[in-house]
C-alpha cells in the first residue's frame, strides 16, 4: 500500500527478490494481486489515507478472501482488533492488541537481535522505530519472532502477518520471502 510510509523500501526488497510488485493507492489496484503489505509510516495519517481513497472496506474484503496481507509497525497497528489508543481506527484483522510508540521517541528507536520459530538457522536483526508493542495475543495467534525477554514481535494468523519491527530497512529479505510462501 502506497499511501504513506516506508512502501519504496518494501518495493526495493520485493524486486531485489524476484517478485513483480506494484503500488496500491485505490480500490481498484487490489485488483489482481495477490498480496498486500501495509508498511510502516505513521498509523493514524494511513487510516485517514485509507478513509480518503475508501480503501478501508476494500482491504477487509481483500482479507476475507483469504488474500495475504503483511504489516510492518504502523500496518501491524492498521492490522490489530485494537490499540492502546482510540486513534487510528483499526481495520481488526489479526486478533491482537497493539500498544502504540510503545518503546518512546525516535531517539529510543534500535536493532535487537531476534529469536524466531521460522529462521531457526540465525538470528534476525530487528529495527525498531517507533515501534508498537503486542499488548495481547489471541488464542489463534502463532508468534513467530520474540525479543529476549519473549516479547512478541512477529505473528501470523492465517494469511495475514504482522511485525512490529521494519524487516525492509535491512538487506535480510527473510520475512520477505517468508511473506511468499503464503502464496503457495
Amino acid at each position: 500500500m502506497a499511501l504513506q510510509g516506508g512502501f519504496l523500501e518494501h518495493l526495493v526488497a520485493l524486486r531485489t527478490i524476484g517478485v513483480v510488485a506494484r503500488e496500491v493507492r485505490l480500490p481498484n489496484d487490489l485488483n489482481d494481486i495477490d498480496g498486500l503489505i501495509i508498511p510502516g509510516g505513521e498509523s493514524t495519517t494511513i487510516s485517514q489515507m485509507m478513509d480518503l481513497y475508501e480503501l478501508r472496506k476494500p482491504i477487509s474484503d481483500f482479507a476475507k478472501k483469504g488474500s495475504p496481507i503483511w504489516g510492518t509497525c504502523a500496518g501491524i497497528i492498521m492490522l490489530s482488533m485494537n490499540n492502546s489508543n482510540e486513534n487510528p481506527e483499526t481495520l481488526s484483522l489479526i486478533d491482537i492488541n497493539i500498544k502504540r510508540n510503545a518503546y518512546g521517541r525516535q531517539s529510543e528507536s534500535f536493532i535487537a537481535d531476534l529469536d524466531s520459530s521460522i529462521f531457526s538457522d540465525q538470528k534476525f536483526q530487528g529495527v525498531f522505530i517507533r515501534a508498537p508493542i503486542i499488548a495481547r495475543v489471541g488464542k489463534d495467534i502463532e508468534v513467530l519472532s520474540w525479543l529476549k525477554d519473549e516479547s512478541p514481535v512477529a505473528v501470523r494468523q492465517g494469511s495475514i502477518l504482522g511485525t512490529t519491527f521494519h524487516p525492509e530497512l535491512t538487506d535480510d529479505y527473510r520475512y520477505h520471502k517468508y511473506f511468499l510462501t503464503f502464496f503457495e
